[in-house]
This record gives C-alpha cells, sequence and structure tokens, in this order.
C-alpha cells in the first residue's frame, strides 16, 4: 500500500467521484485556483474546470444553500467551508433545510450533499478558527457527522459519504492534514457507524475521534510503560455513533476516559458517557471520565493554546488514577 497524507487521500478520492459521476461539483471559496485553505482541492478545478470546482463568494449560508439546491436538483455536491466555526454563518441552511427535508417532504426528497469544513485547535488560529463543534452537528437528527483520525479512514469514509443520500457533515482536524499513512490503491469504503479498536487492551479503555485518538494512542503507550494496558477507541463517526463498540470495550475494560478537544460542560463526551452509564453500569469499576478542552474560548499564544487542549499527561493522570 501506499503512504500518503490524509490531505492527499481526500484529494484522491475527490477526483475519483468527479472522474466516475458527473453529478458531482465541488463549491467553496478559494477551492479553485487557490486549492483550498488547506490544499485539499489543489489541481482539481485545472482538471475538471470551473463548472465542477467553482469558487464562491465569501458567503457560507449562499454556498450551503447553493449546495442543497444543487443536491435536490439530482447533482451531488460537496462544500467546503474554511472553518468550522464559519459554518455558524451557515446554521439555517445546515439545520433547518439541510436535515429537515427529507423529514418536512415525507421522504420525497432527498439531500446528497457533503459539506467538509476544517476543524481543531494546535495551529494557532486562535479563538475563531480552531474550535471542535463536532458533537454540535451530532446533535441534529438528519445530520450525519463524520470525523477521521488517519488518512485510510478520511479517504474510505469520504467515499461513503458521497455515495449516501442524505447530508454528510465532514469535518477535517487542521492538525491531521500532513499526516501520513497506509491508503490501499484499490477502491474501498469505510461504513459510517462503525468504530475502530485502535488499540486493543484490556485495564482501561479511552476513547477519541479525530485528533483526540492519536493523543490516545501515545498516552496508552506511556501507560504500557506503567504496567497500564489501554485499549484505544477511535469513533469515527459520531452519528451513527458505534455505541455497541463502546459498551463492549465499556464491559471488558470496566474503566472509560472519554478525550474530545471541545469544551468539557455540554460536550459529545457527556453523551458517551452517559450512554455507557445507562447500558453498562454494573461493569464500570469507576466513573465513566473525560479529559476535555478548557471551558475558554481558544487562545492565541502557543502556551495557552497547549494548556486549553487536552494532553496526553492528563489522559495519563486520569488513567493511573482508575487503576
Amino acid at each position: 500500500m501506499a503512504e500518503i497524507a490524509l490531505r492527499e487521500a481526500l484529494r484522491q478520492t475527490l477526483r475519483e467521484e468527479l472522474q466516475s459521476d458527473e453529478r458531482v461539483i465541488i463549491m467553496g471559496e478559494d477551492i479553485g485556483a487557490y486549492g483550498g485553505s488547506y490544499g485539499v482541492t489543489r489541481g482539481l478545478q485545472e482538471e475538471f474546470g470551473e463548472e465542477r470546482v467553482r469558487d464562491t463568494p465569501i458567503s457560507e449560508s449562499a454556498v450551503v444553500g447553493c449546495g442543497i439546491g444543487a443536491a435536490m436538483g439530482g447533482l451531488r455536491p460537496v462544500v467546503e467551508l474554511m472553518t468550522i466555526n464559519f459554518s455558524f454563518l451557515a446554521f439555517d441552511q445546515i439545520i433547518n433545510n439541510a436535515s429537515k427535508l427529507f423529514y418536512m417532504s415525507g421522504g420525497q426528497i432527498n439531500v446528497p450533499l457533503v459539506i467538509r469544513m476544517a476543524s481543531g485547535g494546535g495551529a494557532q488560529l486562535s479563538a475563531q478558527h480552531s474550535h471542535d463543534l463536532a458533537g454540535w452537528y451530532a446533535h441534529v437528527p438528519g445530520l450525519k457527522v463524520v470525523v477521521p483520525s488517519t488518512p485510510y479512514d478520511a479517504r474510505g469514509l469520504l467515499k461513503t459519504a458521497l455515495r449516501d443520500q442524505n447530508p454528510v457533515i465532514f469535518i477535517e482536524h487542521t492538525a491531521l492534514y500532513g499526516l501520513k499513512g497506509e491508503v490501499p490503491e484499490e477502491e474501498y469504503s469505510v461504513p459510517f457507524g462503525q468504530a475502530q479498536v485502535y488499540r486493543p487492551g484490556d485495564d482501561v479503555t479511552i476513547i477519541g475521534y479525530s485528533g483526540s485518538v492519536h493523543q490516545a494512542a501515545r498516552a496508552a503507550e506511556t501507560l504500557a510503560e506503567r504496567g497500564v494496558d489501554a485499549e484505544v477507541i477511535n469513533l469515527r463517526t459520531l452519528r451513527p455513533l458505534d455505541i455497541d463498540a463502546i459498551i463492549q470495550s465499556a464491559k471488558k475494560t470496566g474503566r472509560v476516559i472519554v478525550v474530545e478537544d471541545d469544551w468539557r460542560f455540554g460536550g459529545f463526551a457527556a453523551e458517551i458517557a452517559a450512554l455507557i452509564q445507562e447500558k453498562a453500569f454494573d461493569y464500570l469499576d469507576a466513573p465513566v471520565a473525560r479529559v476535555c478542552g478548557a471551558d475558554v474560548p481558544m487562545p492565541y499564544a502557543k502556551p495557552l493554546e497547549t494548556a486549553a487542549l487536552p494532553s496526553e499527561d492528563e489522559i495519563v493522570r486520569v488513567a493511573l488514577a482508575m487503576v
């Protein structure tokens, strides 16, 4: 298998879909001539033309609205938003239109729209470009929320998203675009709602998604040096959520830590903790723990930004306190 960066895995998948399906179009700010803020769409406009890889004005609501209309009209649009924070400007289109049209039409209208957006901290992009808001979208019925953590997952999950009949929120962590990993050359897909046991273990379960999967894995290696065998679960998608994989691991280890970049109060980690305590309470040897971002807007200064994000040291400290 070839080893490629996550950015390239996304670009390859988009190129394949543009080649194989004339209904696929891409829209967004600076995605054409510039190639996208993170270089994911570089070269695609030259190859497929301005009609199918279209630069748009800086108006997230208008871009997403056009995507919804195109999807309703029979196309398979992909909309790129520069950051998840900017998606607030398109919240009404996403929440009130894209997620609801299937239900409000009695199943007569599908919206096969993929909305890609960058998320996550660690790159000193400060308070308006750095947050992890995946859990906000996972709260909404009618949306599917995808959070890849590896190039393999990014390619396979994007393939699934592009074949789905429903709106998909595809969230890419900015710190992972350059991450390299093995990706098969042949076509494949990764199903939604199917988590991965990223690292097997018996003593404690560490659950993560997107960038936090790698933090969890590094913490697990440190714990192994101290005689603690941690299992790491890579969720891959928040909606649908692989509840069975979470509960199975919780029952095996009896101790669970959920890691996410998002704020602790009202975050998605709380939803996972509640599910575990509803479905596996009798198997727990300790309360479900959360390691989350600090309850502040993301700072710009590097030391403060680092302090505002979950750390491997904190995961290790919490795990050692459990066992």
